[in-house]
């Protein structure tokens, strides 16, 4: 007699999601359940008779959820991302639930889409290509600035943040790092100098954010540091959106001391990032005014969406399944 499949509960599922997962490499060795509904208190009880749980950016583990997952005897929250700020790892510790994560999917994914919206923001392609189409072929309010021979800061020097400087280095700028653990060797290696934040965000007329979000760094973007900034600043955020006070943008945007920002993140996006709204009212009022902005532009958390980067996000979550269900240790680098 043949062996139930291990039951994992899939939550805040689209269809790619559905797709990558079921194409994996021994994917057929598990049941999917699917869900397009996050995981939170309220949703939690879906879980029960599942042998593990994998949770995207927005999902809500907390500590209420937890207990109702090792009341289940689930021992493992797979998430499909590298963030884990919306997960209490004390609890789930506590609990002796094992935590896995996809530290790094794509780099690349990530740095180029942060140089897509730097340029079009810049050269307002966006603005341009809006024109066109309705045969306004006029040049009027469309002039951008050369990067070379100009500063960028990248605060944060991972993976992403890495491959960013060297990517601006290619224009010619001056590149200016910041990151409490700095990597030197690569530093030297690519004509890169570290210098301390409050010099980096004085000197940058371009600024791109690519660090976890800590207590240290949550809402790292505020009035204070804004004051600090180049007026007419550039600013780039495909990390995390409450690296940002969004009051604080808005306010900065207002005086022109920000000249534009690109968003792939925002600091409230749960309930409206990846969803189809088109039809209904936008009831935050924060993003709304953001969009109103001409030098505002805004997508909607897809810095990571390339077919490589989702092909390593399944492949890295179903080999961690298949890992904890078989009773091995899990792929380095993953566990919380």
């Amino acid at each position: 007699m043949k062996a139930e499949k291990p039951f994992v509960a899939v939550y805040d599922t689209k269809s790619y999601d559905r797709e990558y997962l079921s194409q994996t490499i021994g994917a057929d060795a598990l049941n999917w359940y699917f869900h397009e509904f996050r995981l939170e208190p309220e949703t939690a009880f879906s879980a029960d008779g599942a042998s593990v749980v994998s949770v995207f950016v927005n999902d809500v583990v907390n500590r209420d959820v937890l207990k109702h997952l090792a009341a289940a005897r689930i021992r493992l929250v797979a998430l499909r991302c590298a963030g884990f700020n919306n997960v209490d790892l004390e609890t789930a510790k506590e609990l002796g639930i094992a935590v896995t994560r996809v530290p790094s999917y794509s780099p690349h994914a990530v740095a180029e889409h942060t140089i897509a919206l730097i340029l079009t923001l810049n050269r307002k392609i966006h603005r341009a290509f809006n024109r066109v189409r309705e045969f306004n072929f006029s040049l009027r309010g469309l002039v951008g600035f050369d990067l070379c021979g100009k500063t960028a800061g990248v605060v944060g020097t991972g993976k992403i943040g890495r491959l960013v400087g060297e990517i601006l280095r290619g224009f010619q700028m001056r590149v200016l790092a910041f990151d409490p653990y700095p990597n030197l060797d690569w530093a030297a290696g690519n004509s890169i100098e570290y210098v301390e934040l409050r010099a980096l965000m004085r000197e940058s007329d371009i600024i791109t954010l690519h660090t976890p979000l800590t207590p240290q760094t949550d809402r790292m973007i505020n009035h204070e540091t804004l004051d600090l900034m180049k007026s007419g600043v550039i600013l780039a955020n495909t990390s995390r959106g409450r690296l940002i006070h969004t009051q604080a943008l808005i306010k900065a945007l207002k005086s022109g001391q920000v000249g534009g920002v690109a968003l792939d993140v925002y600091e409230e996006e749960e309930g409206i990032f990846f969803e189809d709204l088109s039809g209904e009212i936008l009831h935050d009022d924060e993003l709304a005014r953001l969009l109103t902005f001409p030098n505002v532009l805004v997508t909607a958390h897809q810095a990571f969406f390339t077919h490589e980067a989702l092909s390593e996000i399944a492949r890295v979550t179903a080999e961690n399944i298949r890992r904890s269900i078989a009773g091995r240790s899990f792929i380095d680098g993953t566990v919380l």
